[in-house]
């Protein structure tokens, strides 16, 4: 649910800070008051083209906030898909800054591009009235509208059609690898090649190391050796046995030097410790020539298998393990491909049995769905109107079956019927959205939508249906709607005026929300006669 959206130096909006609720919000003003730069803030956060005229004159950059917050488990999971953090709160910042030379878009202070911001919003909000994040315009779409009239029945077969149709592609994959019959005997060899002098190097993890180690140590004998010897024959100055032999005398004195002599003793003994280490490793060591060339040796070998194969001991023995599966897999071809082919044909008529139940449940919801939205259409002053849904097989099989939808739609009468984006204006688009949304109020997964024009050429008990149409779906929907009639505003759980003035140099436009009396007062207003306690009245008893 969108919960804030803030605004700065956009047009003619020089600062605007708006908190959302649920259920209807309606935007109201007089013409030309600025109404529309509202939605346009929002439609220029969610990635819609823009240009620096957009920023307020005067002003250095043009900035939108828009913060959403999300609870349904399944969105979340598809944002996290998206590599987009969320808050732990659910909550979504969505920006944007325009400046005269750049424009830069963020979600959660992370810079997007503008097809992944796409992505995103368009499960966050549905736009009606531009030609921008409408849902409606796609035929990609419709099929999804239909299938929300049947969703248990429909997610069962598309969960087995996608464990299908993951099996199947996996086998066309392995069917097209190695079929060609000379190239799988070349890759067959040079396998053979690999396998043969990985295994000859006879690799063990930790085993360079060890040698390196060994190989460092001979090949620095003779420097390790003097070293050695240089420092066992400085130990042996009688210093520290003179010292406490000097101390020893005098201890009785004073029992403080006796702590000194204690102290002389302990590095006498450690002194005494650390030269017979020396000995013996210099009794035990020793230099082997044959032994420095084996390891030498080994060590070309082991680097010449990581020169080819990489550094990674246990990565190049991971990889023999696959190039012997590999190698199997190419010399058991031919009963490999046999069985797999089988295993195509079995899953083809598995798959072409669950997109034929699947095209039939899709044909009766889109049956059902013509039927409810050319109801829902003429109570919106659609007289006449044709709305069909054309079904086609396509050529090939997917997770989502084989099936595609277009909705077709005639306006006038003996006006043909032509696919939906040909034909609608922005008010009628909006208005075929309001019939569609009536229709699936309780199984729309986009939680806002923004509707502009709605209104268009309606007055009436046209207008009475569209307000009540709009307070239905704002019973399970956020809905921003920005409208000129009564009707409409009367519905609104939440109200807000937008305002212009000036001060003669500068103009600007204000929105802010308005309650009880005011809210009256605005309604009355809106039913374009002179504002009377009789107006006030009718307004307060349309608003209920």
């Amino acid at each position: 649910m969108l919960i804030e959206l803030h605004v700065r130096n956009l047009a003619l909006i020089e600062k605007a800070d708006l908190e959302f609720g649920k259920g209807l919000t309606i935007l109201s003003g007089e013409t030309g008051a600025g109404k529309s730069i509202l939605i346009d803030s929002i439609n220029v956060a969610l990635g819609a083209k823009t240009g620096k005229g957009i920023i307020r004159n005067g002003a250095e950059y043009a900035y939108i906030e828009l913060i959403f917050t999300v609870d349904d488990p399944a969105k979340i999971r598809k944002i996290k898909d998206m590599d987009i953090a969320l808050e732990d709160d659910g909550v979504l910042i969505i920006s944007r800054k325009i400046t005269p030379v750049r424009s830069i878009a963020r979600i959660n202070d992370e810079t997007v591009t503008s097809a992944k911001l796409r992505s995103l919003t368009g499960m966050l909000i549905d736009m009606h009235g531009q030609f921008e994040h409408q849902s409606l315009l796609g035929p990609a779409s419709h099929l999804d509208y239909i299938d929300k009239l049947s969703p248990g029945e429909i997610t069962d077969i598309k969960k087995n059609l996608y464990g299908l149709c993951r099996e199947y592609n996996e086998i066309e994959a392995q069917l097209n690898d190695g079929s060609d019959k000379i190239i799988r005997e070349r890759e067959a060899d040079i396998l053979r090649y690999e396998i043969e002098e990985i295994s000859k190097a006879d690799l063990r993890p930790g085993e360079e190391e060890e040698l390196l180690e060994e190989f460092r140590r001979m090949k620095n004998a003779s420097k390790i050796s003097d070293g050695l010897s240089s420092a066992g024959n400085r130990l042996d100055d009688d210093g520290i046995s003179r010292a406490l032999k000097d101390v020893s005398d005098i201890a009785n004195l004073d029992k403080e030097i006796d702590n000194i002599r204690s102290g002389l003793r302990e590095i006498e003994s450690l002194i005494y410790e650390t030269r017979r280490s020396i000995d013996e490793y210099l009794n035990s060591f020793e230099y082997d020539q044959e032994r420095f060339d084996q390891i030498e040796n080994r060590l070309d070998v082991i680097h010449r298998i990581q020169g080819r194969y990489g550094d990674d001991i246990e990565k190049i023995l991971a990889g023999l393990r696959e190039r012997q599966e590999r190698l199997e897999y190419l010399n058991n071809y031919d009963n490999v491909h046999e069985s797999l082919m089988k295993r195509k044909k079995e899953l083809t008529a598995q798959i072409t049995e669950a997109c034929d139940a699947l095209t039939e449940i899709r044909k009766a919801a889109a049956a059902d769905l013509k039927v409810r939205i050319t109801q829902e259409l003429n109570d919106l002053n659609f007289p006449g109107v044709i709305f069909d849904i054309e079904m086609k097989k396509t050529d090939k099989f997917t997770a989502n079956g084989n099936d595609s939808a277009q909705f077709m739609i005639s306006t006038n009468p003996g006006q043909p019927l032509m696919p939906l984006k040909d034909v609608a204006s922005g008010g009628e688009l909006s208005r075929i959205m309001l019939a569609l949304k009536t229709v699936l109020a309780d199984t729309d997964e986009i939680e806002t939508l923004i509707f502009d024009e709605i209104d268009a050429g309606i007055s009436g008990k046209t207008a009475q249906k569209v307000a009540g149409k709009l307070h239905i779906i704002g019973k399970n929907h956020q809905v921003l709607c920005i409208t000129h009639l009564p009707q409409i505003a009367a519905k609104a759980d939440n109200h807000f005026l937008i305002s212009k003035s000036t001060d003669g140099m500068k103009t600007r436009t204000d929105i802010r929300l308005i309650e009880g009396e005011e809210s009256v007062a605005e309604i009355a207003r809106m039913m374009g006669s002179e504002i009377t306690e009789n107006v006030l009245a009718a307004a307060r008893e349309m608003k209920g």
